[in-house]
This record gives structure tokens, C-alpha cells and sequence, in this order.
């Protein structure tokens, strides 16, 4: 690595770290290569930092930025809505558009909130499950996130695979110091993709359940699709005993199509939370649902509220972002056909170099990983990763120039295009080679 190609950065990072806490404003910036990087504007799938370097991008952001960076006609609608305000502490007309154009797009939206990001989101619909079903608890699976906030942030990160305990009866650890120990109590955990214990834990413990949640798509450990008929047996046991089906769509939503995973899937849960991509990167998310379940805000027995809900430029991004990709009919082809490109040129570059690189998604985003496993199925199995070698995967693309998330996620954009994919994919090549 060349140390002079990040010495502006690490020179801010440096008078960052005398006023915001680790230098940042987000955990996870922390752990960029070869340090926290600042960066000075995007245009289209490229970032350049403060230093002068240019990327092709594939975090996008950790994935709001679905049309790329500064889209035209995003910062246009933007700068355009706010001229009239920014924010009213009432309603305005474009938030009656976007939630029209939602309850068009996605099957579970009859009836919908805004808030400002994918952790709130989060919460609300548990507060609308608990008031609807009179229930406390909630079930989610292993190495799903959820948010920050305390009840959700356990069983996602861990180095130790003893610590998760035995299938059946998972143990359960804390992400962080300073959460609240009385939110363990909240909810029951398990793996992932296990459609028979599901449905064994159910008839043991459906009576203290009011919602179940899931990532439709496991996208934050390992990119991990559902085994056929999971999605559906979820849809069938939370009918059955009276629960809420809750989809975690903050990074699914508008990246498997305008309806989300539920549409691309054929399920449709009783709640979803849609966030990230929805708004090109301004502050926006969702809580749609049955208006069966909705109304337990409607009616005003479940209390939302926000200051800075619904603002004029977050609204106006939504519009804009959704109107590019409805404009342009084989967006969503392109995204899925470049997606293949990536997998099956990362997999052939692999072989060619005898790396043991796995490579799991369904094309818009994909996960790489370095494991002798065939398919990685659940949260366990990503232990098997060398994360050792990821990084340095991940590091030696970032100073070609090539910018992947570090857990070894891959984002396509409606920007992206064949060229750069192969450009990526003949750098990734010599990365290999040369670990």
C-alpha cells in the first residue's frame, strides 16, 4: 500500500478524532481501509476522497444510493421542493403522491408512516404488533439486523461460535456495553432457514408472540436467500397462531424490484419496513402494513410521532428516486444482469486462482466470502469464513481502487455499467492472485 495515498484522510481523521468520538459519526466508518476515509463528492457509480482518488463504487453507501451518486434529477426534485419549505409540522401534497405511489408499488401498503431511518421504523412496528395481538414478545433470527437500538442489537456479531450455543436453544449476546438488560426479555431467537424448529418453538411459545420479524433476504451476514417454502411456512405459522409477519425490507425494498422482496417472492407479510434505497440517501423510511394492523395508529391507540417526519426534501427524494426507476423499464434487468455478470466472473476468477471464494445473492447485491463450504444457509455457517483473507480481499481491491463494503458485500446500481463491472472483475482477479 502506498501510505501517501491516504495522507490527506488520515490527517482529518486525526482533528476528527479531537471532536467527534473514534473520529466519526457512525460505528461502522471506523473500519475502512487502511483507516476512516473522508471523501469529497460521488458522481454516478464513482467516489473520490479528499486525497484525490478515485473509486468505483459498490457500497453505495451501504446501499441508499440505488441510482448512484447526486442523480440529476434526485437533486433537482430536491432542491426544487425545498425552495417551498422544509419542513411544516404539517402535511404537504408530495407526501400524499409518494404514499399513493408505495401503496401502488408493494403489496403489504395499504396503509403507511413515515420516519426518518430503518431502526424507527423498526420499532414502531413492534409497537403496532404488540397492540394489536396483546402480546409482548417478538421472534427474529440469528445474524438478522434489525437497528441499533437495544432489544434488537443481540445475536448479529460475534467471534465465537461457541457463544451461540446449541440450535435449538441459542444463547444470546449483547452487541454492545450499556444496553438495557431488560431487553433481553423482549423476544426468543434461532437460526435462520429451519422451518421445523420455527414451527416446534411456536407450539411451545406462540401465546407470548406478537410478531415474528426477518430479513427476507439474509443480506447483512452472508447475503443468504430462503429456502424454498420458508418464506411461505412463516407466512402460514404467523396466520395460524394470530402474529404479525413482519418483513425487514431496508435493504430489499427497491433493490429486488419497486414492490420489494414480498412481490418478488409472492408473500405478503402483515408489516414491512422499507428504507435506505427508498430515498437516495436523505433521511426517509416507511412502516407499511394491512390496514387491519395500521390502525392501531389510525385509531390512535399506538402512538407515532416525529419532528422531522415527512420533510419536504426526503419526500421529494422518495418521488424522484422511484420515478427513475420506473422510467427506465429494464433498470431492474440491467441491475439483475450485471449482478450475474459479477457472481459468475468473481466464481471463474476464483477458480482460475484456486481461491476457495464463495459467492452467495440474487444479483443486485451479492456477498464474497473465502470458505470450503459449498453453500453458506444460516448464521453459523458464516463462521467458516476466513475473515483474515476477506480482508485482505477487501483491502487489496480498495487500494486498486475498487470500493466494497468490509463484510464482503456487493451493491449494483441502476448506474453501474458492463465495463466497469469487468473492470472490477479483472482487478478482483489479480487481488486473488496474488493473496
Amino acid at each position: 500500500m502506498n501510505e501517501l495515498k491516504y495522507k490527506h484522510s488520515e490527517s482529518l481523521l486525526s482533528r476528527a478524532k479531537k471532536v467527534l468520538a473514534g473520529g466519526v459519526s457512525s460505528e461502522f466508518r471506523k473500519y475502512n481501509h487502511p483507516h476512516a476515509i473522508f471523501y469529497s463528492h460521488g458522481n454516478g457509480s464513482h467516489i473520490y476522497d479528499v486525497d484525490g482518488n478515485e473509486y468505483l463504487d459498490f457500497t453505495l453507501s451501504q446501499g441508499p444510493l440505488i441510482v448512484g451518486h447526486s442523480h440529476p434529477d434526485v437533486l433537482d426534485a430536491v432542491a426544487t421542493y425545498s425552495k417551498k419549505g422544509q419542513l411544516f409540522a404539517g402535511q404537504h401534497i408530495q407526501e400524499i403522491e409518494l404514499a399513493e405511489k408505495l401503496q401502488e408499488l408493494i403489496p403489504a401498503a395499504e396503509s403507511m408512516r413515515f420516519c426518518l431511518d430503518g431502526s424507527e421504523a423498526v420499532q414502531t412496528a413492534f409497537r403496532v404488533a404488540r397492540a394489536k395481538t396483546g402480546r409482548s414478545k417478538f421472534l427474529r433470527f440469528e445474524g438478522h439486523y434489525h437497528g441499533w437500538l437495544d432489544n434488537v442489537a443481540y445475536g448479529i456479531s460475534t467471534t465465537d461460535l461457541a457463544a451461540l450455543g446449541s440450535r435449538t436453544t441459542p444463547a444470546v449476546f449483547p452487541w454492545s456495553a450499556g444496553q438495557s438488560p431488560n431487553s433481553r426479555d423482549e423476544f426468543i431467537i434461532l437460526p435462520w432457514n429451519d422451518l421445523d424448529l420455527l414451527q416446534h418453538t411456536l407450539e411451545l411459545q406462540h401465546q407470548d408472540l406478537a410478531a415474528i420479524i426477518t430479513e427476507p433476504i439474509m443480506c447483512n451476514n452472508s447475503c443468504i436467500i430462503p429456502n424454498d417454502g420458508f418464506l411461505q411456512g412463516l407466512r402460514d405459522l404467523c396466520d395460524k397462531y394470530g402474529i404479525a409477519l413482519i418483513f425487514d425490507e431496508v435493504i430489499t425494498g427497491f433493490r429486488m424490484g419497486l414492490g420489494g422482496a414480498q412481490k418478488y417472492y409472492g408473500i405478503t407479510p402483515d408489516i414491512a419496513v422499507f428504507a435506505k434505497a427508498m430515498g437516495s440517501g436523505y433521511p426517509i423510511s416507511a412502516v407499511v402494513g394491512k390496514r387491519e394492523w395500521m390502525a392501531e395508529i389510525e385509531e390512535g391507540r399506538v402512538i407515532h410521532a416525529g419532528t422531522m417526519n415527512a420533510s419536504n426534501p426526503t419526500i421529494a427524494a422518495s418521488l424522484a428516486t422511484i420515478k427513475v426507476l420506473q422510467d427506465d423499464k429494464d433498470t431492474y434487468k440491467r441491475m439483475f444482469d450485471l449482478g450475474l455478470m459479477l457472481k459468475e466472473g468473481l466464481v471463474g476468477a476464483a477458480k482460475r486462482t484456486g481461491q476457495n471464494l464463495l459467492v452467495q445473492g440474487p444479483g443486485p447485491m451479492l456477498h464474497t466470502g473465502f470458505t470450503d463450504l459449498d453453500k453458506v444457509s444460516d448464521y453459523r455457517d458464516t463462521f467458516t469464513y476466513d475473515r483474515v483473507k476477506l480482508n485482505k480481499f477487501i483491502s487489496g481491491l480498495h487500494d486498486e481502487n475498487i470500493r466494497v463494503i468490509g463484510r464482503g458485500l456487493w451493491y449494483i446500481s441502476a448506474v453501474h455499467t458492463e465495463q466497469e463491472v469487468a473492470h472490477a472483475l479483472k482487478v478482483a482477479e489479480q487481488i486473488l492472485c496474488d493473496l
